[in-house]
């Protein structure tokens, strides 16, 4: 039975993907619908065997196809006043309420449907279809599914359209990323004595002043022609969480928190992780001269390259020509679509749905942003067929 794209959302916003969990049964669910219409996914299992990316081709192998990049994983709904069940779609004032309906699965649900709907055309070129795992804990399902699509047979297409929620405007870069778990180990003596001991949470909280001096240099600078275009202009350092210490009077044995940086995609991340290296180094050294048992452990999480605005790019021809949009913008907020440009593919971001509404409680994509998005995906396979 062919479905329809909001039988498919409704479907899909039914698995609580949310990335600590896995998306096994979504995977089945994708895997076994695409057969059942004749299309032979691949399937990239995680490492561990709790998650799976998966890709699949229709048309004619050749040249010149484009691939539908999306994510299978959602944040959380823990501690979010939902007015409904977040894992049931609810259409009400022109809205389509649920989570995952506007990051990512809306998009999801409309490239299912194109793919189905293209394998009854006449292809002249490919449609693919790529959903990833873990894109919203570190983009870290991304990278084993477009390496085996690369070494696995599949015909290499031409262009990539990332779906990420842009209101189906074209985005032709955006910033990189990478982030570390910083562990602590200070000295704990009693706080009358702290000149005897390390705090761990004060150590801490001196890399923390270090980025917010960092961020304060980088805004006063001058921007680059690709920073000015940016919001904000420069590369930012955040820390998103931070626990540590056992009393008020015990100075902090642990402390750790994790540490993010956006970068601009004219900007090297090997510089800036040298920059905080240096840091971490300095620091250290002025602990062990207090005690030697002490340690500040930065363990990288994740990375993830920057999407740069390409020159003549033919992902960018191809969404304007089915957007009827002449305007092209970029994003600070990350995508699988810079690991797509880092081999080759070139690459845009196009997807319906604000990304004002991503992450947030009560999260929607609007009936309107819906039909436009179909009514994309339909131009799409007909050029295909050109």
């Amino acid at each position: 039975m062919e479905l329809t794209p909001r039988d498919l959302l409704d479907r899909l916003v039914a698995f609580p993907t949310v990335s600590d969990q896995s998306n096994l049964e979504l995977v089945d669910f994708v895997e076994a619908y695409l057969r059942s219409h004749g299309i032979a996914p691949t399937r990239v299992p995680s490492k561990d065997g709790n998650k799976a990316a998966l890709y699949a081709s229709v048309g004619p192998d050749c040249a010149g196809g484009v691939v539908l990049s999306g994510h299978t994983d959602v944040v959380p709904v823990a501690g979010q006043a939902w007015d409904s069940d977040p894992f049931v779609v609810r259409e009400a004032n022109g809205r389509l309420y649920g989570r995952g309906t506007c990051d990512m699965k809306g998009f999801d649900a409309l490239a299912l449907a194109a793919i189905v709907q293209a394998n009854k055309r006449d292809l002249k070129r490919p449609l693919q279809i790529a959903l990833s795992y873990d894109e919203e804990t570190g983009m870290t399902g991304a990278p084993p599914m477009i390496d085996h699509m690369c070494a696995h047979g599949m015909t290499r297409a031409a262009t990539v359209i990332v779906g990420e929620p842009s209101m189906l405007k074209v985005v032709t870069g955006h910033k990189g990323g990478f982030g570390y778990q910083v562990h602590v180990r200070g000295h704990e003596v009693h706080s009358s004595l702290m000149h005897e001991g390390v705090s761990a949470v004060m150590i801490a909280a001196d890399l923390v002043h270090w980025a917010n001096v960092m961020n304060a240099q980088s805004a006063a600078a001058t921007p680059t022609e690709i920073a000015a275009e940016f919001n904000p202009h420069y590369t930012t350092i955040h820390v998103g969480t931070i626990n540590g210490g056992t009393a008020h009077n015990i100075t902090a044995r642990d402390c750790r928190f994790e540490i993010d940086f956006r970068v601009l995609p004219d900007e090297s991340h090997d510089e800036w992780k040298a920059l905080f290296q240096a840091e971490v180094a300095r620091l250290q050294d002025r602990m062990h001269a207090v005690h030697s048992d002490t340690f500040i452990d930065a363990c990288q999480d994740f990375g993830v390259a920057g999407l740069a605005p390409e020159t003549d790019g033919a992902a960018e021809a191809l969404v304007r020509q089915l957007t009827g949009k002449n305007a092209s913008g970029v994003v600070s907020y990350l995508t699988e679509g810079g690991l797509f440009q880092e081999v080759g593919y070139s690459t845009v971001v196009c997807g319906p749905g604000d990304i004002a509404q991503a992450h947030q409680p009560n999260e929607y994509i609007t009936l309107e942003q819906f039909r436009q998005g179909e009514a994309f995906m339909g131009r799409l396979v007909d050029a295909l067929c050109e």
